[in-house]
């Protein structure tokens, strides 16, 4: 069961981010009632991914993925969705206090109960890992007891090794069209999408559909680091 938030948070880098380890819980969250607030902080736009067949190019890429970000957020049921327009595969790069400044502000407007995240350390990518480090530092200014809940969503090989199993696991079964609708919402991306579930539609394939059916989390813990 998820418990009722007063606000959702999810703060990402890139579109499809939120695809496939967010959707489902996101869509949760929606129906129970939940004010979701979405920020992509990129348009992914140095994907490498342009379509198969090709339709796209560098120069169109961005606004097609900014397109099926939209197109995602649409099947999920996120109405608002912000765009931080930084550069793709530069995040790490970022100003780290400017970039915590623009998403306190965020936070303080939306008074989120929860915010959703990369794990700062343990989300492969440097701009996932960037992401969970700047939420992780824009939180940390808040007094202890303002602080919202973030979960976070981590993917590295050692993640249990080092954290332990998720503390939160939700069983998104329920919201499977809201999930599939933002996966293939990606349409750049469709191929390494049906790669991902073995060119097979999940929703009529059971043994799919079980893949996308749990997100799992960890519940950011302050002892785990002090942001630098």
């Amino acid at each position: 069961m998820i418990r009722k938030e007063r606000h959702v948070l999810i703060v990402l880098p890139h579109p499809d981010d939120e695809a496939f380890g967010f959707s489902g819980t996101a869509a949760h969250h929606i129906q129970n009632g939940t004010p979701v607030t979405y920020v992509c902080l990129t348009l992914g736009q140095m994907g490498r991914m342009m379509g198969n067949p090709l339709f796209a190019n560098r120069e169109t890429l961005p606004l097609i993925r900014e397109r099926e970000l939209e197109a995602s957020c649409r099947s999920i049921g996120i109405t608002d969705l912000r765009k931080f327009g930084l550069r793709d595969k530069t995040v790490e790069f970022e100003d780290p206090e400017a970039l915590a400044d623009r998403i306190l502000d965020v936070v303080r407007e939306t008074d989120p109960s929860l915010i959703m995240t990369f794990h700062p350390e343990l989300s492969v990518h440097p701009d996932h890992n960037a992401t969970g480090a700047a939420v992780i530092r824009a939180v940390a200014r808040l007094p202890e007891p303002e602080r919202p809940d973030i979960y976070c969503l981590g993917f590295a090989n050692q993640v249990e090794q080092v954290l332990g199993p998720p503390d939160i696991v939700h069983d998104v079964s329920a919201f499977a069209k809201q999930k599939i609708g933002s996966l293939f919402a990606h349409q750049s991306q469709i191929q390494f999408i049906h790669n991902r579930f073995e060119g097979k539609d999940p929703a009529e394939d059971p043994e799919q559909l079980k893949k996308i059916s749990t997100e799992r989390f960890w519940t950011y813990r302050w002892e785990w680091n002090s942001p630098s």
